[in-house]
């Protein structure tokens, strides 16, 4: 990737995505031995890039991206910036593209894209017992 996005303050984010920069790719990198994708977001309210590293959940071309932060009772950072700035670049393996984010309140669709995502990354589910907030599911889908 190219754009100038800043990195996490956290640390293991930071060096996960730092790796993922000087290889140029996602292959290898990995949550728990479970592959993960970049994603870049736009902040809320400074307009900034960022880059967010999530887990690997595709289902024919679209990604799911999951608002755990480990189960603590709010929302991650990036949460509110894919709110509001929808448009995200993802980097999966050496491919990137643009995709648009939907979050998925509840319903079928957002059943099929948490369990596919429990699938991909067990701890979710232990996430999601941890908090009493419904953990957002978001689909990622390529731009048209």
């Amino acid at each position: 990737m190219t754009e100038n996005a800043e990195l996490s303050p956290t640390d293991w984010v930071r060096e996960q995505t730092e790796k993922i920069l000087e290889n140029g790719t996602t292959e290898g990198i990995t949550v728990m031995d479970r592959p993960i994708i970049l994603v870049t977001t736009t902040g809320a309210k400074s307009g900034k890039k960022r880059y967010v590293p999530v887990m690997r959940v595709e289902h024919d071309g679209s990604y799911a991206m999951i608002a755990s932060k480990g189960g603590t009772p709010e929302n991650p950072a990036w949460y509110h910036n894919v709110k509001a700035h929808p448009e995200v670049r993802v980097q999966d393996g050496t491919s990137t593209g643009t995709f648009v984010a939907r979050e998925i309140p509840e319903g079928a669709e957002r059943q099929a894209w948490w369990d596919r995502s429990v699938e991909a990354y067990p701890p979710y589910a232990e996430y999601q017992q941890k908090t009493d907030r419904t953990i957002p599911v978001f689909v990622l889908e390529p731009k048209k």
